[in-house]
């Protein structure tokens, strides 16, 4: 192989390396935007009861039973702790798998 194959060799594996660290990012962020997502269905669904029911419930199934909250269970670990009717739960997403919640 002369010099000008490997440079162009070098060039295509730079293009393909570049690719995989760019495909990578992206679904890094998609799956980071997704947690936000459901984070704030919560908070939302949450909020809607507080707001139909005058208190907040003390359990994720009762959002999940009574006001549609669905999510992948799979895929995600929903963290629910309420602590007082008329306190906002605190509500933590995380990834299922995923240490460091």
């Amino acid at each position: 192989m002369s010099k000008r194959d490997w440079i162009k060799l070098a060039v295509i594996a730079a293009v393909l390396v570049c690719a995989v660290l760019l495909v990578l990012r992206i679904d890094t962020s998609r799956g980071t935007r997704e947690k936000e997502l459901l984070e704030k269905a919560v908070r939302d669904a949450a909020l809607t009861c507080y707001a139909a029911e005058g208190a907040y419930p003390s359990q994720l199934s009762y959002l999940r039973t009574h006001y549609q909250l669905a999510y992948d269970e799979n895929r995600y670990i929903v963290f629910y702790d309420a602590w007082g009717e008329n306190v906002m739960p605190d509500i933590v997403v995380s990834e299922a798998g995923v240490s460091g919640a």
